[in-house]
């Protein structure tokens, strides 16, 4: 009887897939509608400025580097407006609305796309490292969409797209500050959406698997100065050849790293959430979030443990351990 009702579940999946692609729903128009994007210096939010600048779009571009207003305005038509953006700051949040509001009283889309990305076990990593990636990749998206939202409830079937991941429903060992905060923007994403449905404003939750994106260049370089700069003690705890066999574990041979896909898989999402007349709830452009990262969620917790220790952890125990072992 289960594996009818699964196969029946299959099927109608499978159906309902083939029925998207043979009649996709239409696009809105994009003339005179403004859209907002933060983290727009490099990657996805880079990207999507371009792109839906050249559909037609009013995009108000946000970038961190004072440098990079200079470099992304060249790349984009008189229509678009590139100023500087700190999230993490209310004083350029507010000066973002001002500017906004002097362009218009309506907004069709936000993309809350900026966001940082750092590894390094809980007994390594600071407090001021948790607390600047939460203000980044939670918080500062929190106080965008609160200071935005009169604008976008103006007018019905806008909308705001959030970009989290798979890290938002999985926690891989070595990822306790970025996954707490992905964590943290999916739920504040799920009440969002249901929240504003009297209003008819979309709400759409990007899940990116490993990506070619910045974050995870240079990885293995990060985790070192990382452990370079931990008191002589915690190093002696855990012991050089647990580090030097972890990294290469977890970094260089990471299957999932190794076979990163094209961070255009996520651009053309997003561009979908914006444009769409039907955008979905929740996209996984690549196949990693699909077919991995989706149905080990799933799993029973000693069975994802079982799994993510065997793939992501070396089988050298620490330092501090194997003493008390031979005690």
């Amino acid at each position: 009887m289960i594996c009818l009702v699964i196969g029946c579940l299959i099927i109608l999946y499978v159906i309902y897939l083939l029925y998207q692609y043979f009649y996709p729903t239409p696009n809105i128009d994009p003339k005179g509608k403004y859209v907002l994007i933060s983290g727009c210096d490099t990657g996805f939010g880079n990207r999507l400025a371009i792109e839906l600048d050249k559909h037609g779009f009013n995009v108000l571009a946000g970038v961190y580097s004072p440098d990079s207003v200079t470099s992304l305005k060249d790349k984009l038509s008189s229509r678009a407006t590139v100023f500087r953006l700190d999230i993490t700051k209310q004083e350029d949040i507010d000066a973002a609305l001002e500017l906004v509001q002097s362009k218009t009283k309506v907004l069709h889309a936000l993309v809350n796309n900026a966001g940082i990305g750092s590894g390094g076990y809980i007994d390594w990593i600071s407090m001021e490292t948790v607390r600047r990636i939460m203000d980044v990749n939670h918080f500062g998206h929190v106080a965008m969409t609160k200071a935005f939202l009169p604008l976008l409830i103006v007018k019905r079937d806008s909308r705001v797209m959030n970009i989290c991941s798979v890290m938002g429903f999985t926690s891989p060992p070595g990822m306790a500050a970025y996954c707490a905060s992905k964590h943290a923007f999916e739920a504040f994403s799920d009440c969002l959406r249901r929240e504003m449905i009297p209003w008819n404003l979309r709400v759409s939750i990007i899940e990116p698997g490993w990506l070619r994106t910045p974050i995870i260049e240079g990885h293995d370089r990060l985790l070192q100065d990382l452990w370079n700069k931990l008191e002589p003690k915690k190093r002696e705890n855990w012991g050089e050849e647990f580090f030097n066999d972890l990294v290469d574990k977890s970094v260089r041979q990471n299957l999932c790293i190794k076979n990163a896909e094209d961070p255009m898989k996520v651009v053309r999402a997003l561009e979908h959430a914006v444009m769409n007349s039907k955008p979905y709830i929740r996209y996984r452009p690549d196949l990693q979030g699909k077919f991995l990262f989706q149905p080990l969620s799933m799993f029973p917790s000693w069975l994802v443990d079982f799994l993510m220790i065997k793939m992501l952890s070396t089988p050298i125990q620490p330092a501090g351990v194997h003493n008390q072992l031979k005690g």
